[in-house]
């Protein structure tokens, strides 16, 4: 019994972790930029929403800049309207931005850069799903749109493209990566394209390596939880099989009986045993320190009548 309030009571705490507000299930969130690119200039706006399916309450735009400073969309940089935030960036606004709930579900991130330089690179700040058409282009801040751009993945020269942009007809896992482009102007930063398969709809992250440190340790909270309560229930559960085997071997079913024991008025006659008197013995219990006999018995029937006090 104990043991199963112990389960129930493990398992509702699994149950109120993953609940939201109202008794609600959380609904996996997702971080939206609109416009969809990781860079920009400076003094550009950049819309971010948490798409949640079904209620949205309770749920806050949360980022962490590049200096290490962690906060929620405010007055201070941005403006709050309902799950959505817009900013208006500047220099200090590079970093990483994601969705977050009051428990600590959180959503999936996005590296935001804002550049100084006179170049960028207009990559989809989104995973792209493979066997899409994507088109990456290498904007200057001028006026001049024919400048002829040259595209790298992962540090390694691709091509270059006289119309400043380069299109891949149909992404696949293999084009995931670093990219940048370069131009005459300058050079733009780098930013990672995600791309998944055709049947997951879910948002992938950049790897840790370009997520800020005091990043990675709160997304891996709520999984470090569940693991720990699953880990929890089966050390219960194998606690509780070893318990209730160890109980099961000892004896449920006793019989007491209350003995008597009365001087034999004469101890040389001879006594006999009324028919079917022999004492009957129950079962032994056993506990670590003690060992337990219970006696049922009969009683003695003298073979003569009592005597009186006269004989």
């Amino acid at each position: 019994m104990e043991c199963t309030c112990l389960l129930l009571l493990l398992l509702s705490t699994l149950v109120y972790c993953s609940l939201g507000q109202g008794g609600v299930l959380f609904n996996p969130a997702s971080l939206s930029v609109s416009p969809d690119r990781s860079q920009f200039f400076k003094l550009e706006s950049v819309s971010l929403s948490c798409e949640v399916q079904g209620n949205s309450t309770g749920w806050r735009v949360v980022r962490n800049t590049e200096r290490g400073i962690l906060s929620e969309c405010s007055t201070d940089w941005g403006k709050q309207q309902w799950s959505s935030c817009i900013v208006s960036l500047i220099l200090s606004d590079s970093g990483v931005y994601w969705c977050e709930f009051g428990s600590g579900e959180h959503s999936n991130a996005v590296n935001i850069t804002v550049h100084a330089g006179a170049v960028i690179l207009e990559s989809p700040a989104l995973p792209v799903t493979g066997g899409d058409s994507v088109t990456l282009r290498c904007r200057y801040q001028g006026t001049r749109s024919d400048l002829t751009a040259i595209f790298y993945k992962d540090g390694s020269l691709i091509r270059a493209e006289t119309t400043g942009e380069m299109t891949i007809p149909a992404v696949s896992k293999s084009d995931e990566g670093l990219y940048k482009c370069t131009n005459s102007e300058g050079e733009s930063p780098e930013s990672w394209m995600t791309v998944t398969d055709g049947g997951s709809t879910s948002s992938s992250s950049p790897p840790s390596s370009l997520l800020p440190s005091s990043l990675i340790l709160p997304l891996s909270v709520s999984g470090l939880v569940a693991a720990l309560a699953i880990s929890l229930i089966i050390l219960l559960v194998l606690f509780c099989k070893k318990r209730n085997k160890h109980v099961a071997a000892e004896p449920r079913d006793v019989t007491y009986a209350d003995v008597r024991i009365t001087q034999d008025p004469e101890p040389r006659r001879r006594r006999e045993k009324s028919p079917g008197a022999d004492p009957v013995y129950s079962a032994v219990k056993t506990s670590n320190t003690t060992v337990t006999l219970f006696i049922r018995t009969s009683w003695w029937v003298e073979k003569d009548a009592l005597f009186s006090s006269g004989e």
